[in-house]
């Protein structure tokens, strides 16, 4: 039996720590108290949009979309944390888990706030369909007096990532493919557009290459990031204007397809995938951590940045935990998590993952029909989670100690991977405000 994570004297108390479970295949949000995975609350029938996943918001909330009743979902795990829940806790009890919703375009692609928390933007996907098809863009403003006031407007097809800018008066800003572009447009003047979906024209644009996939912003100097095959595109608020600058070489073969902040260590980390292109090729694909210092906080500023190789197979999103980023690498020979120095970015642990019986084999593809890993973290703490989908399972990692870990169940499959948001009280996750 392996020891438990209570045994950490720096692992926060179990009312300091939630993790939210979400089963979009089933429907249904599991809550979870940690390091003992006591049930906290259950949200039954709501489908969380994997692809837009949690966003973290101030005050210890967080917000997803629910892709089949077409809503931003705000809840506040913490609001039961001194009384004993019920574990099936009704999803739109008042004083319960949802603080807010707010009516949006789905299926949801993605989810972003300004720094405030008030002012958020979702963009429309693909959702299960094979080419785009919704040009819907909503703005929500969750400090409208009566309640959330939102708005869907027209924008352009496609699956456009989004990033909220600016605190005053803000600048929603749309990372456009085919043909590229970063297109803004102000968030109150989105607000005040008549019924109906009406078009908007963005108030500024730049070019970008046409393959951009994965969005950033750093709210503190108020840039937004967009990776590219070419490499991380790099933009700032000037007068209400966007100003291009120098965009960052991924420095190895390959191009990220994901990328987020580390708010703690104000780090931009991504995965570069490179090797053969074909998806049936995914267990020979590259795999390194990139990461680039912002303002020159981290101890690999005078690199620039730089790359750590992750192993083959399929790595995608990762988890930035207090002292560690992690990534789960799935390949048919066996799947692991990976563990790094966020301070002086290396490997220090690789903490073998219990298989999966649907994973992606040999000869097909990572993605279509098989089971895949979520994973999770805070800023706050030292613990990581990752799913086995298809199994009900979450493995919790220590990532300080990785021999000390815990197996948690939920009374769902957890298909397609699921997908997870790990809080601590106070840990500042919304320093990033992009939803993961």
């Amino acid at each position: 039996m392996t020891p438990s994570p209570e045994a950490h004297p720096r692992t926060a108390a179990a009312s300091e720590q939630r993790l939210l479970v979400a089963d979009q295949v089933a429907g249904v949000v599991h809550v979870l108290d940690l390091p003992d995975g006591r049930v906290r609350g259950r949200l039954r029938g709501r489908h969380l949009a994997e692809h837009a996943g949690f966003l973290a918001l101030p005050g210890d909330r967080t917000a997803f979309v629910d892709d089949r009743a077409g809503e931003l979902v705000v809840l506040a795990p913490f609001a039961d944390a001194d009384a004993d829940a019920d574990s099936d806790t009704d999803a739109d009890a008042p004083g319960g888990l949802v603080e807010a919703r707010a009516a949006v375009a789905v299926p949801g692609e993605h989810l972003a706030a300004d720094p405030s928390g008030r002012r958020l933007a979702v963009t429309s996907g693909l959702g299960r369909n094979w080419e785009p098809w919704s040009d819907l863009l909503t703005v929500v403003d969750l400090g409208a007096e009566g309640g959330p006031d939102a708005v869907r407007v027209r924008a352009r097809v496609g699956e456009p990532g989004v990033t909220v800018v600016g605190a005053d008066d803000p600048l929603v800003v749309l990372r456009h493919r085919e043909p590229g572009a970063l297109a803004a447009y102000r968030h109150s003047a989105l607000l005040t557009s008549p019924p109906a979906c009406p078009p908007a024209r963005p108030d500024a644009e730049l070019p970008l290459p046409d393959d951009g996939h994965g969005d950033a912003h750093d709210p503190v100097h108020g840039r937004v990031f967009a990776a590219t095959g070419e490499g991380v595109h790099r933009a700032r608020v000037v007068d209400g204007g966007l100003t291009a600058e120098d965009p960052l070489p991924w420095g190895v073969e390959g191009r990220g397809y994901y990328l987020r902040l580390d708010p703690v260590r104000r780090t931009l980390w991504s995965c570069v995938r490179g090797g053969p292109p074909a998806p049936e090729a995914w267990p020979e694909w590259t795999n390194h951590a990139w990461w680039h210092p912002l303002d020159g906080s981290h101890r690999g500023a005078e690199h620039g940045g730089g790359s750590v190789e992750l192993g083959p197979g399929l790595v995608f999103r990762l988890a930035v935990a207090a002292h560690r980023v992690a990534f789960a690498r799935v390949h048919p020979d066996g799947d692991e998590l990976v563990l790094l120095d966020a301070e002086r970015p290396r490997v220090v642990a690789r903490v073998p993952l219990p298989p999966m019986a649907g994973a992606p084999r040999r000869g097909g593809t990572p993605w279509d029909g098989v089971q895949r890993r979520a994973i999770a973290a805070s800023p706050g703490g030292p613990l990581i989670a990752v799913s086995r989908g298809g199994h009900g399972e979450v493995l919790l990692v220590d990532s300080e100690q990785p021999d000390v870990r815990r197996e948690l169940t939920v009374p769902t499959p957890l298909d397609e991977g699921g997908h997870m948001a790990l809080m601590v009280r106070g840990d500042g996750a919304h320093g990033d405000p992009v939803g993961r």
